[in-house]
């Protein structure tokens, strides 16, 4: 029986596709959505990309006003879920107030990883999660302005593009020994690490961050380093997230990198669903327990979970994608690539192209692309087989991933 009143905590990218993919599927219940920041839903993509640069608002929502009060869907903005009262089947807010739910959606997402360091309070230390911080990071980059970017993964290396561009002097410092490297293949590190230089970013790899040295005014000046410092205007921490799971935790629920839940997103609690940043779940043949940190994922746990609600239950099994734009080079993944153990780069002949084919046991388990989109909409094809293709399959065609499809479906 479907319930009759559904409570969303978390009005992202997730939280906000189980309330409208209800109505889409006729659900007539209530739903009660609510987001901790003050304002309409909106995609947090563009905050790294678009918004910096033109600092149009308006194209992040996801809708306009009237799309919640034509659809029936209650919408509290500027509300935190502070407590989660199994027993009474309630949620408590940060304003006093308690609502009831037949069924709860936890889509709480994730914050930024606060590093152990000195100076993290320093006016000017930035970190990107929400579109305040990005307005923030936005009116901050100037022509001539010192930048300092701790982290080199997706959201850093997309600023430190932009801040560049527009004439920023940017410093990249990252701990390991390639760019991405927790997400993609040595190669592509290697490709962005040789676009970033070519723009005058002055990426430093094997570099920590040991502390932020600031001014008399209180303002960060420097990012202390092993040896020495590098000045800087701004500094960006983008070193990566933490789940927002300590509600769950306290109410009760199984925690494990994530609020745990099974492949139709149940959590150990059958009234309480989980997705996106802050749930983990079992992904593939062998059950690996995975966290993902992606709009496709959001997207397609909220749905599962609507159909789930309305008697259409399906295990979630998609296919994960993920993608970045820095400067003028597109980086698209299809699968999970960062457990292979053979991997083949096949590039343009002008270099302005690049595809990464990623096995693992002599299957393929992903592919990476830069500016080559045909590919990635191919990989993702095959990769939502039943059966992988075998690295011999993609070798005899050539490691062209259209006649890989013709010759596995044929």
């Amino acid at each position: 029986m479907s319930p009759k009143r559904v409570v969303i905590a978390g009005a992202g990218q997730g939280g906000f596709q189980v309330a409208a993919s209800l109505r889409q599927e006729g659900f007539d219940g209530e739903v009660l959505l609510v987001g901790d920041e003050p304002g309409l839903p909106y995609q947090r993509p563009p905050l790294s990309k678009e918004y910096i640069k033109s600092g149009n608002a308006e194209r992040l929502l996801f809708r306009n006003a009237d799309f919640f009060e034509k659809n029936a869907i209650r919408y509290l903005d500027g509300r935190r879920l502070t407590a989660i009262h199994r027993a009474e089947g309630t949620v408590e807010l940060d304003d006093g107030q308690s609502h009831g739910f037949d069924h709860l959606v936890l889509a709480l997402g994730a914050r930024n990883r606060r590093l152990p360091i000195a100076g993290m309070d320093l006016e000017g230390v930035l970190q990107l999660r929400t579109l305040a911080d990005a307005e923030r990071i936005r009116t901050a980059i100037r022509p001539g302005l010192s930048l300092v970017v701790i982290g080199g993964g997706f959201i850093g290396l997309e600023i430190a593009a932009t801040a560049a561009a527009a004439g920023a002097t940017v410093t990249v410092l990252e701990a390991t020994d390639r760019l991405m490297s927790r997400v993609v293949s040595p190669a592509i590190s290697a490709h962005f690490l040789a676009m970033h230089r070519a723009a005058g970013v002055d990426v430093r790899l094997g570099t920590m961050a040991r502390g932020i040295r600031g001014d008399d005014r209180g303002r960060a000046a420097a990012v202390e380093i092993e040896g020495g410092a590098v000045d800087a205007d701004l500094v960006l921490v983008s070193a990566g997230i933490v789940p927002n799971v300590e509600i769950a935790e306290a109410a009760g629920l199984y925690v494990q990198d994530g609020i745990r839940v099974n492949d139709l997103m149940e959590t150990s609690a059958a009234e309480i669903s989980a997705i996106g940043d802050c749930a983990s779940f079992p992904f593939g043949h062998d059950g690996t327990l995975i966290r993902l940190e992606s709009v496709q994922n959001a997207i397609d746990q909220a749905k599962c979970v609507v159909q789930r609600l309305l008697g259409r239950p399906e295990p979630y099994d998609k296919v994960p994608w993920f993608w970045s734009d820095q400067a003028a080079f597109k980086l698209q993944i299809a699968g999970l690539t960062a457990g292979a153990d053979h991997q083949v780069a096949r590039a343009s002949e002008d270099g302005a192209k690049l595809t990464v084919h990623c096995f693992r046991h002599g299957a393929l388990i992903g592919v990476e692309t830069v500016n080559a989109p045909a590919d990635h909409m191919m990989a993702r094809k095959l990769l939502a087989l039943a059966t992988a293709p075998t690295l011999e399959t993609v070798e005899a065609a050539g490691f062209d991933l259209r006649a890989v499809f013709a010759a596995v479906s044929a």
